[in-house]
């Protein structure tokens, strides 16, 4: 770990949820010493976001995905802006953002619940119930709900039939 992410873990691990100007101030004096840093920018959108300036934190994490982020910091990136877009009733947008990180990272449960909930806000709520009837009877290995698994699969194909045909594509 280098001594930038050290710093960085030090401010996050420090930070008040309920008092994050302290936060901002710190990740704001680390930027000013690394601007175009992926990771700092992602961070300052990170504490932007926590204090609910989304405006804010929404240009703070495009500007860390222009640098490029990678791994797990992408994942993060991709969902907190895909739910920032969401908050700020951009719904077309969040979903093109949190489309992107289904398809960079499939296996992301987070991803997928923060994606079924910017369906519901956009009005998709047949398709959110059944991304997350979906994602339990993928994940959800109890033999309760195994013994419903092919019933949930097909209440979830039957709510993306009702959904496909309400939204239609192109």
């Amino acid at each position: 770990m280098s001594a930038l992410d050290d710093r960085l873990a030090t401010i996050f691990a420090a930070r008040d949820r309920a008092d994050m100007a302290p936060t901002i101030a710190a990740f704001l004096e680390v930027l000013a010493e690394h601007p175009d840093d992926a990771q700092v920018l992602y961070e300052v959108g990170g504490s932007y976001d926590t204090a609910g300036e989304e405006d804010t934190a929404a240009g703070y994490y495009e500007r860390a995905l222009e640098r490029g982020l990678t791994g797990e910091t992408l994942r993060k990136c991709l969902l907190q802006y895909g739910s920032t877009l969401r908050n700020l009733g951009r719904y077309d947008e969040s979903l093109a953002v949190l489309d992107r990180a289904r398809a960079e990272f499939p296996d992301s449960e987070s991803v997928q619940t923060w994606h079924a909930l910017s369906l519901h806000a956009a009005g998709r709520s047949d398709a959110a119930v059944a991304e997350l009837m979906e994602l339990a009877a993928d994940r959800i290995r109890t033999p309760d709900l195994l013994r419903y698994e092919a019933a949930l699969r097909g209440n979830a194909e039957y709510l993306r039939t009702v959904d496909r045909e309400q939204h239609p594509v192109g």
